[in-house]
């Protein structure tokens, strides 16, 4: 049972059905979602070259170190998951352990961040699948078209039912492992063209500077794209089973393997590339294709581009999900404009369909402006996006814990919990301003290096307008009202509300 969000209705009342999402999702669906949000492939495939002309292939040690600051992440959703199981993940976490305000902006970044990323994968998607059916150098309005196509597709079967979406994410998931590992070893056993010493060198990429502090973070600040995600798990929270203890551990879990199988991909690509050097030295074109077309010859060129499609689309699927609740869960609280529509529940699997399709008319908009100025620079807010909004619980946690008001779940860190979210904090921190450092890359317009501030600076101060708006209407965090009404049932002929359920 759960409360009512009727405007008219007091706390503690009985909530009706249409505010409770079902269970659907087991352990093994939460990860595979939360895989299938990561994916090896796109996390792969959409860095290696920026990684690989920035610092060279010793860009490789990026990924571990952007893995472990990611881990502390992912425990930290951990803790915070198991503490409050509810759709939307960082929007709960960080309204719960800190205040509605910190909830509210969280719930801002992460939705615009993954429906804009949402526009991104459909249109690299389409880029993918045209080459398939043998359609040579599609122009801009053919590839939109199909992005669009892919949308609509994505959504209907986001709004189909559960059991659609489990499918698919799982055949995809399989298709994803098999390519990447499969590839992989194939490469590392018959086509190794250099020695594991590459993995310590930079080719001169430093240039006059100090490799470290240049090349380095700049792949650091890349690779940061590729492990983000796992925190999908906790955004369908509430349909899956004992969420307690099954969301932290998909969290934490599908970000570990989905960052082994990145790493071994990344590893075999490098040492299979032909004339590392000479790659190096004139950068350009697209060195994983390039490599796997040298070992395999053109005939791979095909199944490439379909494993490429399915990596696309499955991320497609789980983002989508996860933003979906986001918006979901903040208009059950009254937080969004439009709640009353965005917070309905409809067919038998009782889903979020008008917040699903919302996503997928925002994504689609944004898709006809693929191409534009505008879109290019809002495209670069996904990243600082994802990791503003990973920023906010992290460090409401770690304020929470200074102050001495955590309590935990039934998952948690033990004594290592509070240092964890301590070092957490100073990643997340320390990652996204090396994200959003404004950086002159040759050739790239002055717009496009300030465009993470930017576009976190407009949509921070329309972000600011829309919460003064909707402040006043904005009801108690969900975990408050359901303890209320715990309470409220155990002591009836009283009717009293429970203390604050916060942290």
């Amino acid at each position: 049972m759960s409360l009512s969000t009727g405007p008219d209705q007091p706390l503690g009342t009985p909530q009706p059905q249409s505010q409770r999402l079902n269970k659907g999702f087991s352990f093994r669906s939460a990860f595979s979602l939360a895989f299938a949000d990561i994916s090896p492939i796109v996390a792969l495939y959409a860095i290696f070259a920026l990684g690989l002309f920035a610092a060279g292939p010793a860009f490789f040690w990026a990924f571990p170190v952007v893995l472990a600051g990611q881990l502390l992440v992912a425990g930290v959703f951990g803790e915070l998951s198991s503490r409050w199981p509810y759709a939307g993940s960082v929007y709960q976490w960080a309204r719960h352990v800190h205040g509605t305000s910190l909830g509210w902006f969280a719930a801002w970044a992460y939705m615009w961040g993954l429906t804009i990323a949402l526009s991104a994968l459909a249109y690299g998607a389409a880029s993918f699948l045209l080459p398939v059916f043998d359609v040579e150098n599609p122009g801009r309005v053919t590839t939109t078209v199909v992005a669009l196509a892919i949308v609509l597709a994505g959504s209907l079967c986001n709004i189909v039912g559960r059991s659609v979406l489990k499918t698919m994410v799982t055949v995809s998931i399989i298709c994803e492992v098999v390519g990447s590992v499969g590839l992989g070893t194939v490469l590392l056993l018959f086509h190794r063209e250099n020695s594991f010493s590459v993995l310590f060198h930079g080719f001169g990429t430093a240039g006059t500077g100090h490799w470290l502090t240049g090349p380095f973070l700049v792949a650091v600040a890349y690779v940061g794209w590729s492990f983000l995600g796992f925190e999908a798990a906790g955004s369908i929270a509430e349909e899956v089973d004992d969420p307690e203890r099954n969301v932290p551990k998909a969290i934490i879990l599908s970000l570990f393997f989905v960052a082994l199988t990145v790493m071994y991909s990344g590893i075999a690509v490098i040492l299979a590339i032909p004339d590392l050097a000479k790659l190096i030295a004139q950068p350009g074109g697209d060195p994983v294709t390039e490599t796997l077309v040298a070992a395999f010859g053109d005939g791979i060129g095909r199944p490439l581009l379909i494993l490429f499609v399915i990596g696309f689309l499955s991320s497609f699927l789980a983002v989508q999900a996860a933003v979906s609740r986001c918006v979901w869960g903040s208009a059950r609280d009254r937080s969004l404009p439009g709640s009353g529509v965005l917070d309905k529940l409809a067919g038998r699997e009782r889903l979020p369909v008008n917040a699903i399709a919302l996503t997928g008319i925002v994504a689609a908009l944004l898709i006809l402006l693929a191409g534009s100025k505008l879109y290019g620079v809002l495209i670069n807010f996904t990243t600082i996006g994802f990791y503003i909004a990973f920023g906010c619980p992290v460090i409401g946690a770690a304020l929470s814990r200074l102050r001495g008001t955590w309590s935990p779940g039934p998952f948690n860190l033990g004594r290592y919990g509070a240092p964890i979210t301590y070092v957490a904090s100073v990643w997340i921190i320390a990652e996204t301003i090396n994200i959003a450092w404004p950086r002159d890359i040759d050739g790239q317009a002055w717009y496009l290096d300030w465009s993470m501030l930017l576009t976190t600076a407009v949509l921070g101060v329309l972000g600011v307008v829309v919460y003064l708006r909707m402040k006043p209407q904005i009801r108690d965090p969900y975990g408050e009202r359901l303890a209320n009404e715990r309470h409220a049932v155990e002591e009836p002929s009283t009717g009293s509300a429970s203390p604050d359920a916060g942290p």
